[in-house]
């Protein structure tokens, strides 16, 4: 049973950073893809970044330039969000995928967190 528990959201500033994590795969992990999503109030729930088992990655057109995503031997998953913006706040899930290919479509991902909460407002 893969339980993903993600960890470091809160309330910042726009223009303020925060880096979320994300753990709790410990069989396999070097096959999964590991994917950020997020889902502000009344909308659905939006593709961010996903990282591959060889470390390649891919954003969203929103995220380019102002997040980064990675993953450690740890087995944890990092979203290192910069210069946020009010647009952000969003409930943010981790997800994970048995897979090389890390798709941006939420369907194909079997497991997820229960999110962690980012707010971004002056």
């Amino acid at each position: 049973q893969v339980q993903l528990v993600e960890s470091g959201g809160g309330s910042v500033q726009p223009g303020g950073s925060l880096r979320l994590s994300c753990a709790g795969i410990s069989y396999r992990y070097s096959n999964y893809c590991m994917g950020w999503f997020r889902q502000a109030p009344g909308k659905e729930r939006e593709f961010v970044a996903a990282i591959s088992s060889t470390g390649s990655s891919n954003y969203a057109d929103s995220a380019k330039d102002r997040f980064t995503i990675s993953r450690d031997n740890s087995k944890t998953v990092y979203l290192q969000m910069n210069n946020l913006k009010s647009e952000g706040t969003a409930m943010y899930y981790c997800a994970g995928r048995l897979s090389s290919f890390c798709s941006t479509s939420r369907t194909t991902y079997p497991y997820w967190g229960q999110g962690t909460q980012v707010t971004v407002s002056s």
